[in-house]
């Protein structure tokens, strides 16, 4: 009878052990989160250079960094210092459809090279038609997508421009999304206010 006895004690020692050392906190575990990024109220400046035949609007936290010129193509791209965030920007003369056709297909080229990351794509047609501007625009979807958001635009007959925004760090555009979704708006800026000479 003792060692039954002392057999239930210790039974009942160790349940009690058990049900002690168990999770007192009865919330359920917080859900991954990102820092809070507070971005500033647009601003933007006119860039009116003798390197480009067309005037735009960038933001006023950007700068811009000129490539060297190659094979008939000025290169430039809007660096955000602050946020790790580079449009990269392409400009081209062009002479007719075939080039203009030719432009368009490169493009999309590019587009086409994030279709494995991305999980759907906006596609935007862009007309101003009293300022000559036509153009489309890229919005790709998808937490690893490398560049979210790439454009072209064009007069039709002299005139291509192509940019797309890219992010110096591992893609998680969750966690980047006030920041791609605030250069994004820049970019439909600058392509609205993009005037040819």
């Amino acid at each position: 009878m003792t060692n039954k006895l002392i057999i239930w004690i210790g039974c009942c020692i160790a349940l009690l052990l058990a049900v002690s050392c168990g999770n007192r906190n009865d919330e359920p575990p917080k859900p991954q989160a990102y820092l809070r990024i507070d971005m500033p109220p647009h601003a933007y400046t006119l860039c009116d250079t003798s390197a480009l035949p067309f005037t735009f609007e960038h933001s006023n936290l950007a700068q811009i960094d000129w490539k060297k010129a190659k094979h008939g193509e000025q290169w430039f791209t809007l660096n955000y210092p602050k946020y790790k965030g580079f449009v990269f920007l392409t400009y081209k003369h062009i002479g007719g459809a075939k080039e203009l056709r030719a432009q368009v297909d490169t493009s999309y080229q590019f587009v086409e090279g994030h279709f494995s990351f991305t999980s759907g794509i906006d596609e935007n047609k862009f007309v101003d038609r009293p300022h000559k501007l036509y153009g489309t625009t890229y919005h790709l979807k998808g937490q690893n997508v490398a560049s979210t958001y790439q454009f072209w635009v064009t007069d039709s007959t002299s005139h291509f421009l192509r940019g797309a925004l890219y992010i110096d760090c591992t893609p998680n555009n969750d966690s980047l999304s006030p920041v791609l979704t605030y250069i994004q708006e820049d970019m439909n800026h600058l392509i609205e206010s993009v005037r040819w000479r």
